[in-house]
């Protein structure tokens, strides 16, 4: 199908004469003033416009500024008419945003010849334009498939990690939802504003499962231990959060986006902190501790209780569980942090219920 060409011009004769010279190879549709020109455009897309200066209510510059406006007439290419040979006429035409211009009378040859040119340029940028598009959706698509790969390298190690002291993939699964359900609580309430971005909160959980990455420098002989640890034992244990740092530039320093290593990297060194200062590995108190571990400790902690582990048996009821946080509350956690978890009594049931656990 031949290309559309609308022609813009007040004097009847000129657009016959157009008509004429373009209409075996183009199909020509036709507008004797602006306003005109504007009501066709809400309804057709041309692939070209030829439009005379010189037009009375509003003329041909007015007409192409008009259209720079619209979002949808904006990129359509433009011809300009004109019988004035000034430069500055010339000069302005292209200023206001036209890829040509044709002098008055036509002559057949010149009109036909500018107009195929443009019309092959655009072609030109339209095909342009598709192969940049397409090119950026596989992109996009390529850029997808590795971050899905990484979340899955991620969650694979996150979960060999946590095998290592007999639990299961639960625990990294677990902790996750619990991060999310706080922060986006959280965000939900306007909380913490200046830091919980979506953006922010998709990292967040993206980290949640390497919290216990430090966990890997950690002898199977504690980690699997069915009883109390001693002294030693502990402290032994509590260094997997200050191992964790270098652990993390190790495995994804190279690979990741440099916010996520951060974050990350105060999940797993700080999840332990408590919010009296009494908590490790660096003694923060309050604020000092980054909101990502504040949000992980307590998610941690409910998971901890409420699952079975080597050491001990899974806690039931529920209220238990709820009397242990609440007491932890400005002393271990965050209360504002507190508060919200202890509002899910409903949806977490609920979760816990759907998922058989």
């Amino acid at each position: 199908m031949s290309e559309v060409i609308l022609v813009v011009d007040d004097d009847t004769a000129n657009l016959m004469l157009a008509k004429k010279i373009l209409g075996n190879e183009f199909r020509i549709a036709a507008a004797n003033s602006g306003e005109a020109a504007c009501r066709y455009l809400e309804h057709n897309r041309p692939d070209l416009v030829l439009v005379d200066i010189n037009m009375p209510e509003m003329d041909g510059f007015e007409l192409v500024a008009r259209m720079k406006e619209n979002p949808q007439w904006r990129s359509i290419s433009v011809i300009f008419l004109t019988a004035d040979k000034n430069e500055d006429t010339e000069v302005r035409c292209f200023q206001a945003g036209a890829v040509d211009f044709v002098g008055k009378p036509f002559l057949p040859e010149v009109l036909t010849s500018r107009v195929k040119r443009t019309l092959e340029l655009e072609r030109y940028r339209n095909s342009l334009e598709k192969m940049v598009e397409e090119q950026a959706e596989q992109l996009t698509g390529a850029l997808r498939r590795i971050s899905d790969i990484q979340e899955h390298v991620i969650m694979g190690m996150a979960n060999l990690i946590e095998s290592r002291d007999g639990s299961t993939g639960k625990h990294v699964k677990n902790t996750q939802t619990y991060v999310r359900m706080i922060a986006e609580e959280l965000e939900r309430r306007g909380l913490f504003p200046d830091i919980l971005t979506r953006d922010y909160i998709e990292k967040l959980c993206k980290a949640a499962p390497l919290h216990d990455v430090g966990k890997i420098q950690v002898p199977d002989s504690i980690l699997q231990k069915p009883g109390r640890l001693t002294e030693e034992e502990y402290n032994r244990m509590k260094d997997h959060t200050s191992c964790s740092s270098a652990i993390l530039d190790e495995i994804i320093g190279d690979v990741e986006e440099e916010d996520y290593i951060r974050l990350a990297k105060d999940v797993a060194m700080c999840h332990h902190e408590r919010w009296d200062g009494k908590g490790y590995p660096r003694g923060l108190k309050g604020e000092e501790i980054p909101l990502g571990a504040r949000i992980m400790a307590l998610a941690d902690v409910f998971d901890a209780l409420y699952e079975e582990r080597c050491y001990k048996p899974a806690m039931r009821p529920l209220e238990k569980i709820y009397q242990i946080l609440e007491e932890g509350k400005g002393t271990q956690f965050d209360p504002v942090i507190t508060d919200v978890f202890l509002s899910f009594d409903a949806p977490l049931r609920e979760h816990l219920a759907t998922r058989g656990w």
